[in-house]
């Protein structure tokens, strides 16, 4: 169960030294973020985020042994009862690597060439459950995933099938890349009942974040990717 902390746990994976050191600085550098572990393959990932009960893991795709994707489905994967957030940080490709980091459950995406401040931010949403994807990447990643893959177990030709009025609504918006405070303003609601629906809504979807969510809005034509 996830509980909020004061400072949150990072654990960093990447297989080049200088790009886990400036992470590591860049990370530990906020007052409310700890970097606990920096490691060099996803096997060491996986263990340190577990033994040192991390809050989020930045994770590199391509390493040497265990890679990003199977380390992300062992740490946040449908199946796992205890799932750690994790947020990808890697250079951009339109290829399987991206898409099966989003398939095996990560939370978030950034270019390792994103602002220290976009990184920082992308940490604590995603330890904080609201996930994150870099600007840069929205448009081509969701129209991949739109034509070419489905990445959720539940698929509906309507979303009436599946969500109330309230929890659309909701969907809608966080397709527009509104926050939690966002909605709430747009919807005249209280952030904790926007929190409460969202709790609700993802399981109804098969999904476990809201990028995934997002996902499934464009996916089940809800949304339309332009261009």
């Amino acid at each position: 169960m996830t509980r909020p902390r004061a400072v949150l746990r990072v654990v960093i994976a990447d297989d080049q030294p200088l790009v886990r050191a400036g992470l590591t600085t860049m990370i530990g550098a906020e007052p409310d973020l700890e970097v606990v572990a920096a490691v060099g393959d996803g096997r060491a990932a996986v263990d340190a985020a577990r033994s040192l009960d991390a809050d989020v893991v930045c994770m590199d795709l391509r390493m040497p042994g265990t890679d990003g994707i199977t380390a992300t489905a062992e740490l946040c994967g449908p199946d796992v009862a205890d799932p750690v957030p994790v947020l990808v940080i890697t250079t951009f490709d339109v290829d399987d690597y991206l898409f099966g980091a989003l398939e095996a459950g990560a939370s978030g995406f950034l270019l390792k060439d994103a602002e220290p401040e976009a990184v920082v931010s992308a940490v604590r949403a995603v330890a904080s459950g609201q996930g994150t994807l870099d600007n840069s990447l929205t448009r081509r990643v969701l129209q991949e995933m739109v034509t070419r893959r489905r990445t959720q177990p539940v698929v509906a030709t309507r979303a009436t099938d599946l969500l109330t009025p309230r929890e659309l609504d909701i969907l809608l918006l966080l397709a527009q890349g509104m926050s939690n405070d966002d909605i709430a303003r747009t919807l005249v609601l209280e952030v904790s009942t926007i929190k409460s629906h969202l709790a609700r809504m993802l399981p109804k979807l098969g999904v476990r974040s809201r990028l995934q969510a997002v996902v499934w809005a464009y996916q089940n034509g809800l949304v339309k990717v332009d261009g």
